[in-house]
Order: structure tokens, then sequence, then C-alpha cells
């Protein structure tokens, strides 16, 4: 290894007292095009998650979800794919015990603690 090395660099210092030009090695991504974007070096599932961003859907529930009041009229919605779901509620900002209570799909429901609604609704896979 280190005799290539050596060879190759002597092989370079006499190029350069003779005046040959000399080619440069060329990087793999300056052929002139520029560095890729996400988009163009995406593949897989990544590939799908930004087509659907671009189409304004949220396949996998990656955007924060919308901001509701929690009243009756303005439930939390909740997605699932079956007819119940367990639900965390954190019902003070700086509390450290999570109230669970199950939520089914239909009427709203109250949280036990606060009295926060939420609704479950359906939601489809995307695969």
């Amino acid at each position: 290894m280190a005799c290539r090395i050596l060879l190759r660099t002597c092989k370079t210092i006499q190029l350069v007292r003779l005046n040959v030009p000399m080619r440069l090695p060329q990087r793999a991504l300056a052929t002139g095009t520029g560095i890729p974007t996400d988009d163009e070096q995406a593949a897989g599932l990544e590939r799908r998650i930004l087509q659907a961003l671009k189409k304004g859907k949220d396949p996998y529930s990656i955007l924060k979800p919308k901001q509701y009041a929690g009243t009756k009229e303005d439930p939390h919605i909740v997605p699932g794919v079956g007819e119940k779901r367990m639900v965390g509620c954190l019902c003070e900002e700086d509390n450290t015990a999570i109230v669970w209570f199950w939520l089914h799909k239909g009427n709203p429901e109250r949280c036990p603690s606060c009295g926060s609604h939420y609704k479950l609704i359906p939601h489809e896979l995307p695969h």
C-alpha cells in the first residue's frame, strides 16, 4: 500500500517537472448537475412519504395534529383503526401522571380527571 502511494507521488512529481498537463480527478457530483435534492435521492418509504406530502396528504401522521378546544362541540380528534382505543390525557401542563382511559367509536367521551372531550374517528391505513 505504501509502495503504491510512493510510486504515484513520484510519477506525479515527474509529470510536474516535465510540464505535462495533468487531468484532475472528477468528483462524482461535480458533473454540472450539483448536489441532488431530497426528492431526487429518496427511495422506498421515504419517497412515498415525500410524494404524499406534496399532494397535501399525511399518510403516516407525521405532522403535528390540529389543536382543538376539547369541548363537547369541538372535541379532540383521535384517529383509530378499530372500534376502541386507549387514550392518555395530560390534564395539566406540568403534571407528571397520565390519565389513561378507553375511547369508543361514536359520541365524544370525557376525560375522567379534567373533563376534556375526545372523539374517535376511523382512520384508513395508507398501505
